[in-house]
């Protein structure tokens, strides 16, 4: 019979904090992922995530003069980095050579500068709705930041029209909290709501990415706790209920996640460091056999209700509160 004499318990300890880097979208566009093997939960040592886009301000309206727009002052998340950008007035469009459809973007650059991306022009005076085609607007630049779109059909200086200024957020104009996205722990990634729009390239559509998303995080480390016992998982368990009618039973099922439970013997019971710990939300490890590499990972707020009895060891009762079951890795 299989017994777990040999097994052990690791509590996250300690945290190793990697500065703002851009995370690698996982081909979906939904899901990007930074290659670390865990995040930390643990308060005050949370992920930090930060897509490229605007947070404040950013209005783009007509110019009193001909061809131009005015943008108001605006903040916005450039490459992880919180960036301040002054008000442009009179902000110059280059309109079409000619009498056809034409779409220009008013970005962001990666300088924090406003700038203008030039889009193809059509062969008529129908606007195409895709990157990159005549008479569609442009690809932005992989670090830049799209704010506006301004649409013309005629080549003649003129004063725009709010009719032909676009700023639709997702359409036309980059948010960097949309859409709204979870942070996912035990993967180390982030998982976006929605696709992100594939709107931005380095070279003229051949390469097409969407805006970037960069995050800080902290990767837990993880130490034994000295002296355990009775671990026992955070698990579902599930439970069924019938309800009796006229010639038969109408039945369901619910399900209930349970606490996460061990048993750890402390030195003093005041400053052992797993005692320091209490009430953090971590990452615990048991390992069934510590000679081997497979272990049960679960994640959770850790309680501890300790006892000193006068003829024994100094004792902690460990629970771990966790928001999803364990899991095992056998890798």
């Amino acid at each position: 019979m299989a017994t777990a004499e040999n097994a052990k318990v690791q509590f996250e300890a300690g945290q190793t904090f990697f500065d703002f880097s851009a995370l690698t979208d996982d081909g979906d566009h939904k899901i990007f992922t930074s290659g670390a093997d865990l995040w930390s939960g643990k308060e005050g040592f949370d992920v930090d995530v930060r897509p490229n886009g605007l947070i404040t301000g950013g209005a783009v309206t007509p110019a009193s003069s001909n061809d131009a727009v005015d943008v108001a002052a605006l903040t916005c998340y450039l490459a992880g980095e919180k960036t301040s950008v002054s008000a442009s007035s009179g902000f110059s469009i280059t309109r079409p050579a000619s009498d056809m459809a034409q779409i220009n973007s008013i970005t962001v650059d990666s300088t924090g500068a406003i700038a203008e991306v030039t889009g193809t022009e059509g062969t008529d005076q129908t606007f195409s709705e895709n990157r990159g085609e005549a008479g569609g607007p442009p690809w932005i630049p992989t670090d830049s930041i799209e704010i506006a779109q301004v649409r013309m059909t005629t080549s003649a200086a003129a004063t725009l029209t709010e009719s032909q200024i676009k700023q639709v957020v997702g359409l036309h104009r980059e948010r960097y909290d949309t859409p709204v996205w979870e942070v996912n722990y035990l993967k180390a990634q982030v998982e976006f709501i929605s696709a992100l729009p594939v709107i931005h390239s380095d070279d003229s559509g051949s390469t097409t990415k969407t805006k970037a998303i960069h995050a800080a995080y902290y990767e837990p480390e993880f130490a034994d706790v000295p002296k355990s016992a009775n671990f026992v998982p955070p698990e579902n368990s599930h439970s069924v209920n019938s309800t009796q009618i006229y010639g038969m039973t109408l039945g369901s099922t619910s399900s209930s996640l349970g606490q996460g439970s061990f048993t750890a013997y402390l030195r003093n019971g005041l400053n052992d460091n797993l005692v320091l710990e209490k009430n953090s939300t971590l990452w615990f490890k048991f390992f069934p056999d510590r000679l081997k590499t497979g272990y049960l990972l679960c994640q959770g707020k850790l309680g501890i209700s300790r006892s000193f009895p006068a003829g024994n060891d100094i004792q902690a009762e460990c629970t771990i509160s966790a928001q999803s079951e364990g899991k095992e890795v056998t890798d």
